[in-house]
């Protein structure tokens, strides 16, 4: 009782989605480092994974990093989730605010922790701290590339398109009127969702999906030697697309489940074949 009386309340909730969402970004930034800056210095360069061994990273740290939190706070590790919640499933408004700064501070440690790891493999590859490493800690239209031609609304397209299907799933994996995953597999599948998003839907703005997962790791970055961090490879500022794009994207999400999906499906699970209704007394 002592163990669970410690753990429980808002504190306990808040310490949980920092926790997690730390989880989450150590395994994010910390493959995107090996790949980008740690690759970029074998031979030949690319020595040390590629978009997939990324893409893979950030879901296997959604689902870890999920795992660590479920239990005491619904682990949403990202404020795009917590207000969908909020909108479509009851999660109490008055905690939306104080889940989100948790989830920031917990990305912002995280990224941290990974720029001090990475911090000679960054300054061999990259010594003047440039758009060239940036994408280590936050995201950039087109990955940073200007051969793509992505600027920050059709980055914000994809935002919203991303984060759109990102809670559809969630909200669909999740629900308990629906056919959710078993044996606790629910954090698994979420992170296989991700990995999906990634292989797909990482062109035209890196699939931040995650206020949280930009705008913490992108303060990191900053007050570490990126000058230019909250500014894209065009020199427009940047940092507001992956906050209001995956914030708009999740709300849409949301609407599309509901009407959908969540409006037909049944308001309490069906009788088993052959066994008389609860609400009637057997003959």
């Amino acid at each position: 009782m002592a163990a669970r009386a410690r753990g429980s309340g808002l504190i306990g909730e808040l310490s949980a989605e920092f926790a997690g969402t730390m989880i989450l970004i150590l395994f994010g930034t910390g493959v995107v480092a090996q790949v980008v800056a740690g690759g970029g210095l074998t031979t030949p360069p690319g020595g040390l994974g590629n978009h997939d061994s990324i893409s893979w990273a950030w879901g296997l740290g959604v689902t870890l990093g999920v795992y660590l939190a479920a239990r005491l706070s619904g682990a949403h590790l990202n404020p795009a989730v917590t207000i969908t919640l909020a909108a479509f499933r009851g999660f109490p408004w008055q905690k939306v605010a104080p889940y989100a700064v948790a989830q920031t501070l917990g990305a912002f440690a995280a990224a941290l922790l990974v720029r001090w790891n990475y911090t000679e493999v960054l300054a061999k590859f990259d010594p003047g701290h440039t758009i060239k490493t940036q994408t280590v800690f936050s995201t950039l239209p087109g990955n940073g590339s200007t051969t793509a031609g992505v600027h920050e609304w059709g980055a914000f397209r994809d935002q919203v398109i991303g984060t759109a299907i990102l809670l559809i799933l969630i909200l669909a994996i999740t629900d308990v009127l629906s056919t959710p995953p078993g044996a606790n597999l629910g954090p698994f599948i979420i992170g296989l969702v991700v990995v999906a998003i990634g292989m797909a839907w990482g062109t035209d703005a890196g699939y931040a999906i995650n206020p949280a997962r930009d705008f913490g790791p992108r303060l990191a970055s900053y007050i570490t030697g990126y000058d230019t961090a909250w500014r894209d490879q065009w020199g427009n500022l940047y940092f507001w697309v992956p906050i209001a794009g995956p914030i708009v994207g999740g709300l849409i999400g949301g609407v599309f489940y509901k009407l959908f999906v969540g409006h037909f499906l049944p308001t309490a699970e069906p009788e088993p074949p052959g066994r008389a209704p609860t609400s009637q007394p057997a003959a």
